[in-house]
């Protein structure tokens, strides 16, 4: 069986090698700040799509010209004096998109230096791929105020599954309802479109753990599943619950005493491995199991917590 996946795998990835791809790449963070205010007219009928119409002349001038956006810039130029390497990898991903998703637009990749918002880090927007470099200059940087929580992920490795991430959404309906299993399997989808999309990535770098942290899942997934069922969490719509088990934070929130043990997310990751168990025991496309319905896809999963031996 091992021997007949790792064929299968290989054919993939031969197949995905030979989808023609080239990506073009706009550096738009040097456009701007190697510009003098006299340019600002001149950029703003090349670039019209980052120049928000109302928006005074003066705040972009003031961009321009601001001491500590300078210096924003200048380690942003001293991490990515080129983007050769990032674009190569990107151009994988979008062979990988291409072979999954044949309609997939191939966009221009746009860099800039945005406002540090975390939650919009990559942006694919059909014929565009908008990538925010200060957000990619390593967890240490000393432009990060944030927790470490979010800090960990601003690493050059978290570009690619940023990406997909975005990607992701454009492929996979959104949940019906608000319940942690819907919300669990939404988010386990677009973690198994990492698992194909990026097959040389670890787990970890796939969903933004530390390793530990995934050490920690694997280890309690059993109890984390027992507190899940017993509580009678997964058909709750309860609005605190993807605070405490989906959406980013320092740890999850089981009002136990392992809380400070625990990575956040822990439903992110449980949905992961439900869909994971649904696609190794039925035959069906990623395309369809992305259509799928939580409930479903969770019943037909067969999915059972490995225990910790």
């Amino acid at each position: 069986m091992a021997l007949v996946s790792c064929d299968k795998k290989s054919k993939v990835e031969k197949a995905v090698e030979a989808i023609p791809v080239e990506l073009k790449v706009d550096r738009f963070d040097q456009a701007f700040f190697e510009s003098s205010p006299n340019d600002l007219m001149r950029l703003k009928a090349e670039y019209p799509f980052f120049f928000p119409e109302g928006t005074p002349d003066a705040i972009w001038i003031e961009k321009m010209q601001n001491k500590d956006w300078r210096d924003l810039y200048a380690a942003v130029q001293k991490k990515y004096p080129d983007f050769n390497k990032q674009t190569t990898e990107i151009e994988d991903l979008f062979k990988h998109f291409k072979y999954y998703f044949p309609d997939t637009v191939m966009p221009k990749i746009y860099t800039v230096i945005a406002e540090m918002d975390y939650n919009s880090k990559a942006i694919y927007a059909n014929d565009k791929l908008i990538i925010a470099l200060e957000l990619y200059l390593g967890k240490d940087s000393k432009f990060y105020t944030f927790p470490a929580y979010l800090k960990q992920n601003f690493e050059e490795r978290q570009m690619m599954p940023d990406i997909v991430s975005s990607y992701a959404i454009r492929k996979i309906p959104p949940p019906k309802d608000n319940t942690l299993l819907s919300n669990m399997v939404y988010y386990g989808k677009e973690l198994y479109m990492k698992d194909l999309m990026l097959p040389d990535y670890t787990d970890s770098e796939k969903i933004g753990y530390k390793p530990e942290q995934i050490t920690w899942c694997q280890e309690n997934e059993s109890y984390i599943w027992r507190f899940f069922i017993e509580e009678n969490l997964l058909f709750d719509s309860d609005s605190r619950l993807p605070n405490r088990f989906i959406n980013p934070a320092p740890f999850s929130k089981f009002y136990l005493e392992i809380d400070n043990e625990s990575p956040g997310r822990v439903g992110q990751w449980i949905g992961w491995q439900i869909v994971r168990s649904f696609m190794e025991n039925n035959e069906v496309s990623m395309q369809d199991m992305l259509k799928m319905d939580a409930k479903q896809l969770f019943e037909k999963s067969k999915y059972k917590p490995k225990k910790n031996e």
